[in-house]
């Protein structure tokens, strides 16, 4: 499969084809030994810079990243990095290069990773921007989902919870529109509705708009739950009011279809139920796992071969 994407910044950066390139290529990666996955970015160099905290798509990229003979150089904190000097990022981004053969960032500014990408010579991840975008989930996300039902198309998903600044979900249903017949049913309160710019975008796929969680639970095959993000509430009055909209526990899904799973992005709060954990619904942690294979995937795509 062809693949020509330089940097992974956002969803919409890909077509089909470049996503179904990743999932393939993570597939392949699965069942890649650990001897030849270990020469596969030997020599190489990657930068982990993390601004704002994480961890598991730190630990999974650097895990990844040494997975496949490749050294690990960066920072957990952005209180660490010369930011705190006064640095701005594009000096920061063209001093790292120097040193390395890509850089996977995450930072709390929205558009901190596109800016990062305009200025390096080597290729960016975007691990994560404010509440814009977190392309490299999605597609583990988009994994999941295939690896557990065979076929993307024709999915019915509910996205359920903090859709107004929840960055995975607005990735993901940008990403279920390049696929066909898929429905998703936005389950939200009305303060965290899902943004009229991502809904504008949605023209190939059918949507639903909701708050009612408990009347859609029989028409799904997914059920999507995010956490309710405290911090990017800018009034903590404003969270309280929503912090518990939807908690879902065993009884929630009763009328849930068999095949019915159950994803999310973690960390949870209370939004999950710990009940739900030993169910055949559950895949959450499944899905958190598949984040090595494809993370190994973009990495390969983007590194190997390059001088």
């Amino acid at each position: 499969m062809k693949w020509n994407l330089k940097d992974i910044i956002s969803i919409n950066d890909f077509s089909r084809e470049d996503i179904e390139c990743v999932l393939f290529n993570a597939k392949k990666m699965k069942s890649l030994s650990r001897e030849k996955k270990s020469k596969i970015l030997k020599n190489k160099v990657v930068a982990s810079l993390f601004f704002e905290p994480s961890t598991r798509t730190r630990l999974s990229f650097e895990t990844a990243i040494q997975n496949l003979g490749a050294r690990v150089v960066g920072f957990a904190d952005g209180g660490v990095s010369s930011q705190k000097k006064g640095e701005t990022l594009s000096d920061s981004i063209s001093t790292v290069e120097n040193y390395v053969d890509g850089i996977v960032m995450r930072h709390p500014i929205e558009g901190a990773a596109r800016r990062a990408s305009e200025v390096s010579l080597v290729p960016i991840i975007n691990g994560g921007d404010g509440a814009n975008q977190h392309p490299t989930q999605t597609l583990l996300d988009l994994f999941t989902i295939k690896e557990e039902f065979n076929s993307i198309d024709g999915i019915k998903i509910a996205l359920v919870g903090d859709l107004k600044y929840g960055r995975t979900v607005h990735s993901l249903a940008l990403a279920l529109n390049k696929f066909k017949k898929c429905k998703i049913f936005f389950v939200a309160p009305e303060q965290l509705k899902m943004p009229q710019e991502i809904m504008e975008k949605l023209t190939n796929v059918k949507v639903v708009e909701t708050e009612n969680l408990e009347e859609i639970v029989p028409k799904v095959d997914i059920i999507y739950s995010t956490r309710i993000q405290k911090e990017r509430f800018p009034d903590e009055i404003e969270y309280n009011k929503v912090k518990d909209a939807y908690v879902i526990t065993p009884n929630t899904i009763k009328d849930a279809k068999s095949s019915m799973r159950i994803m999310h992005p973690l960390p949870r709060v209370n939004e999950l139920s710990q009940e739900l954990d030993g169910t055949k619904h559950a895949l959450y942690f499944k899905q958190a796992g598949n984040g090595i294979p494809v993370r190994e995937a973009l990495l390969k795509l983007l590194l190997e071969g390059k001088k």
